[in-house]
């Protein structure tokens, strides 16, 4: 069995397309059009690309991008003020804080500052409390896009056996939610459950969280799996000099055994930035009521 792959890319390409002729006809509705605005403290090197592809695939897609780039030395005080403004300017639908910061900042106080209703990340306490709780709001963008992913090989889930490995406030924790939401029965496993490998092997859906590079083995698949690679790990170079990016399934071993799998880079990651614009226009038509 050679499993067929979850093209991220096309899937995302998909889904900005559908933003973009829907922030279209809001535009055509109300006059105007959602804002996102992004705000990176420092000058990490892989946040700025990440925050500038966000800005290039937001103007793309039609909405107004704003940017904040803060000073490393940037203080608690000085970064909650901003955010106080950007609650307040109705021209910004979407508020979203690059993580991680800097040691001196408080990533949990920052997130609980954000409005709510503005949280497009989806991690405020209150965003999190609605999808714990089956009602609307804004999901976080990774575990939105394994699910959109899951649903476009198998639109119907309910019933199946879900195995998250990983329980994380970004990942784990939401995607089990939205898999019950889906019907699915549920299994999260993390670093103190006894025998990993038997419990994957149990799953119909296994979706990898966990951030170690190749820790899912092929004989840790049930045979026919969907299997959601989130893991994003950068080896370090080889001799020729050059790294490379894996998930936290070795993807060879599991391509052979599992139904659907999603690669490493081109699966997850393009859907993450493609829901993050989903959310900010469900933020604008929140706000406003529609």
């Amino acid at each position: 069995m050679t499993a067929s792959l979850i093209d991220g890319k096309a899937a995302a390409e998909r889904l900005r397309a559908d933003v973009a002729n829907d922030v279209a006809n809001w535009k055509a509705e109300t006059g105007r059009v959602p804002g996102l605005a992004v705000v990176l403290i420092g000058n990490d090197p892989a946040s700025e690309i990440y925050v500038g592809s966000k800005a290039r695939q937001t103007v793309a897609v039609g909405m107004r991008s704003f940017e904040h780039r803060l000073p490393a030395e940037t203080s608690q005080a000085e970064l909650l003020a901003l955010i106080s403004q950007l609650n307040a300017d109705d021209a910004v639908d979407g508020i979203l804080v690059q993580m991680p910061l800097p040691p001196q900042l408080d990533a949990n106080l920052v997130i609980e500052h954000i409005d709510p209703r503005k949280d497009v990340d989806g991690f405020h306490p209150a965003n999190a409390g609605r999808l714990a709780s089956g009602l609307p709001g804004l999901v976080p963008c990774t575990p939105l896009g394994c699910m959109l992913l899951l649903q476009s090989v198998r639109a119907d889930l309910a019933g199946l056996h879900a195995v998250v490995l990983g329980r994380s406030n970004i990942v784990g924790k939401p995607i089990a939610q939205l898999l019950l939401k889906a019907d699915c029965t549920v299994t999260i496993a993390h670093s103190r459950s006894r025998d990993l490998p038997a419990l994957c092997r149990e799953a119909d859906i296994l979706v990898a969280a966990v951030g170690r590079p190749g820790m899912v083995r092929g004989d840790w698949i049930k045979p026919g799996a969907l299997v959601v690679d989130v893991g994003i790990n950068r080896l370090p170079p080889d001799a020729a000099g050059k790294s490379r990016l894996v998930g936290d399934v070795a993807f060879d071993e599991g391509r052979n055994v599992a139904g659907a799998i999603t690669p490493v880079p081109g699966g997850v990651g393009p859907m993450t930035i493609a829901c993050l614009l989903r959310n900010t226009l469900q933020a604008a038509r929140m706000r406003s009521g529609a």
